[in-house]
């Protein structure tokens, strides 16, 4: 357990791939100027565009590796086969020293770890499709995955979904807009508590 003042609180979002997480998480951080999104760290390359420090920090596995045995994360996780994520402890302070509260927007077993970790000082968001077969059907339209990929997007959500009651908010996302301003509600209400 790690002591922080009230200064120090954490929105943590997760969501199954394709559930529209990055879209609401772009809203709220519109929507608000006391969040600041935390920049996870990766073992992926990166996609077309995305930039090293501002859409993750891409570390090979070694360096990775490297990091974990340093104890430089609050959580990290290999979500995928030989495909690490994480939030870097140096990535939490950076925010709160410019006295703003972080997006934690991670898988979901990291969400629990970053949770227990926190407790008092989080809130915990799942968001999800109204069903496997819209996340299914959504996955497919990205036009990003493979059959295989798209096959291990929908088990692992599965897996995903029986951790769901540890959250404390469930937003599902059947309307993009109303699921928009839920969560600002919520994320609004936790900050002025």
């Amino acid at each position: 357990m790690t002591t922080l003042s009230n200064q120090h609180k954490i929105i943590i979002i997760t969501a199954p791939s394709g559930s529209g997480k990055t879209t609401l998480v772009k809203r709220l951080l519109a929507a608000t100027g006391e969040l600041s999104f935390s920049i996870s760290a990766c073992t992926r390359s990166p996609r077309q565009g995305e930039v090293h420090g501002v859409d993750y920090y891409f570390f090979s596995e070694d360096r990775f590796k490297q990091l974990i045995d340093e104890d430089a994360f609050v959580e990290w996780e290999m979500v995928y086969a030989g495909k690490y994520y994480g939030t870097l402890k140096t990535e939490m302070q950076r925010i709160w020293e410019t006295g703003k509260y972080p997006i934690v927007d991670i898988d979901v077993r990291g969400a629990l770890t970053v949770m227990n970790k926190y407790r008092g000082h989080c809130l915990t968001i799942f968001i999800k499709t109204p069903s496997i077969d819209e996340l299914r059907r959504r996955l497919a339209a990205r036009g990003t995955e493979t059959p295989q990929t798209l096959e291990e997007r929908v088990i692992k959500a599965e897996d995903e979904l029986t951790f769901i009651h540890e959250f404390d908010k469930v937003i599902v996302n059947d309307d993009l807009d109303t699921a928009a301003t839920e969560l600002i509600q919520v994320v609004k209400e936790f900050l002025q508590a």
